[in-house]
């Protein structure tokens, strides 16, 4: 179904509604496989989101096999309660990535719409508005934490291939990795 290092799986954590998005990066642009909610509101049970979460994530990475996952990092807000229920639901999403040897990377919500939109301060309707552009997407999705689930993992393809900026992928490690080709 895929090459190497070329599926990303973008998830955008949450208690209520977890919106996720997959990517093929195989090429120079983008392509959009699959974006979707994990809606969470029958359950009034905090532990039953978290275990259904864990199941979910799991689900889309025996589906699609990413070979690396992107998610955004909770923002710091004034309800405790709040950010505590947001960091458990990323970590089992985190959890879930582990158990299947996925490397994950954790973006802030400001570079994720920094990286899509060039201002870290735009909206969730910006934010989709642009990624419809970019992936050609047709229709906006009923909940927009699909879309930032999906920006999560456009994030990461343009980090990734941003010289310098991904691990592997700076001067230091071509000269370490080329030493005759140095003169």
């Amino acid at each position: 179904m895929k090459d190497a290092d070329n599926i990303i799986l973008g998830i955008d954590p949450g208690t209520t509604i977890m919106g996720y998005g997959v990517i093929d990066a195989s090429e120079s642009q983008p392509k959009m496989l699959s974006m979707g909610v994990v809606d969470l509101r029958k359950y009034s049970d905090h532990y039953q989101k978290l275990s259904y979460i864990y199941k979910r994530v799991t689900m889309l990475i025996e589906q699609y096999l990413p070979d690396e996952i992107a998610i955004e990092a909770p923002f710091f807000g004034k309800n405790v309660q709040s950010m505590l229920k947001l960091g458990r639901a990323q970590g089992v999403a985190i959890a879930a990535a582990l158990s299947h040897s996925v490397p994950i990377v954790e973006y802030a919500p400001r570079k994720i719409k920094q990286s899509i939109t060039g201002s870290g301060s735009a909206s969730k309707e910006q934010v989709a508005g642009m990624l419809m552009r970019l992936l050609n997407i047709d229709k906006l999705p009923t909940y927009l934490d699909a879309t930032d689930g999906l920006a999560a993992a456009v994030c990461h393809f343009y980090q990734r291939n941003t010289p310098g900026k991904a691990k592997g992928n700076s001067w230091a490690d071509f000269v370490k990795k080329n030493p005759g080709r140095i003169s």
